[in-house]
């Protein structure tokens, strides 16, 4: 069974979500919070696989929940549940460690597809929006520093030349299986590669490499997909 919390400040929204969710063979909800504060003692006391988290919420908002949440040593899976003006927000929450984002106004098989996903290891959302939605932030981000030339990551020469061309690929959009054509791989040898370069830069999820691939300038905004790439 996979253990879920629910955290939001609507108890009305938290109520239908526990609904769908104990109505999945596969899922169970051991906890609700209406705010990060009380999430974070959910999560000490229900120990959930995954956690889906609202944003705005009074006491402690979702960022910041996430961000100590993913912090822990045996982290959960964070899934993000956002509205469709809350760029900021989501980007903030990437930016923390949430393994993706999903609307609240999406269909009721899409969270529980989502939850089975991130609970897998793998990234919420599409490569192409989670691609769209990092690229307005580093543009913005970049029109406020004197040059848009980030500081590089003191861990990005630890990677490996293959490694950096899969977290390139990543961060222009592409799945899996696109960078296993682009690059002649095999899929399973890149999950291998993205695997050692999560490990290699400290970070939880393929999101946050692509959030890092921007700040550190490895891409920057514009910068044209692989050659094979149909994200």
């Amino acid at each position: 069974m996979i253990r879920v919390a629910l955290v939001d400040d609507q108890e009305m929204i938290r109520a239908g979500l526990r609904l769908l969710v104990d109505d999945a063979a596969d899922m169970t909800v051991v906890g609700e919070a209406g705010d990060g504060a009380a999430a974070l003692a959910v999560v000490e006391a229900g120990r959930p696989d995954v956690v889906v988290m609202d944003l705005r919420m009074p006491t402690m908002d979702g960022i910041e929940a996430t961000a100590r949440l993913t912090g822990r040593p045996e982290p959960p899976a964070v899934l993000v549940l956002t509205t469709f003006d809350d760029d900021e927000h989501v980007f903030g929450a990437l930016r923390a460690g949430a393994a993706g984002f999903l609307l609240k106004d999406s269909r009721p098989e899409d969270l529980l597809h989502a939850i089975r996903v991130v609970h897998d290891g793998g990234s919420l959302v599409a490569p192409a929006p989670t691609r769209r939605l990092v690229e307005q932030w580093a543009s913005l981000d970049a029109g406020r520093r004197r040059s848009d030339v980030a500081p590089p990551s003191p861990r990005l020469p630890e990677l490996t030349a293959r490694e950096h061309e899969v977290l390139v690929g990543l961060a222009r959009g592409s799945s899996n299986r696109e960078l296993a054509e682009a690059l002649f791989l095999s899929e399973a040898t890149v999950k291998s590669h993205v695997s050692s370069l999560l490990m290699k830069l400290g970070l939880r999820s393929r999101v946050q490499a692509v959030v890092l691939a921007y700040e550190a300038g490895v891409v920057r905004p514009g910068d044209q997909p692989l050659p094979d790439d149909r994200a």
